[in-house]
């Protein structure tokens, strides 16, 4: 029996994602998209793009981990565990850390969240041209 590996990119629908990008843009001139794979999505829409990547420790990505998807979501601990040692440790070096060199901004999760969102938007207004008349 195959198995999916969402841990790898090759898993995605990325041409859904793309449309589903574009849909969010039709409708606002801000989308955030996030997960394992974001920096992967190219939206067919000409649009300003920053790619953000989110610095955290290990410990602590598993921890949110564990509270999201075991606490919260009910997942059984011992699958995410395993799952988390037998392959999303290797996916996350192989497929994630090197995004780090190639994203336009890099912020420390475990900052306070005001502090990130003024640490985007500054890098946004940067980004963004001035018109003057």
């Amino acid at each position: 029996m195959p198995r999916l590996d969402v841990g790898d990119p090759r898993s995605l629908d990325f041409t859904g994602l793309a449309r589903d990008t574009d849909a969010a843009l039709a409708g606002s001139p801000v989308v955030i998209v996030d997960g394992l794979f974001a920096r992967h999505v190219t939206p067919r829409t000409a649009t300003a793009r920053l790619d953000i990547f989110v610095d955290l420790p290990a410990d602590l990505r598993l921890a949110r981990k564990i509270e999201r998807k075991c606490l919260r979501d009910g997942f059984p601990l011992d699958v995410l565990l395993r799952n988390y040692l037998n392959h999303r440790r290797a996916a996350h070096e192989q497929h994630v850390e090197p995004l780090r060199g190639v994203c336009d901004l890099v912020v420390d999760g475990d900052h306070p969240v005001d502090e990130l969102a003024q640490r985007v938007w500054t890098a946004v207004a940067a980004r963004t041209p001035t018109h003057t008349s």
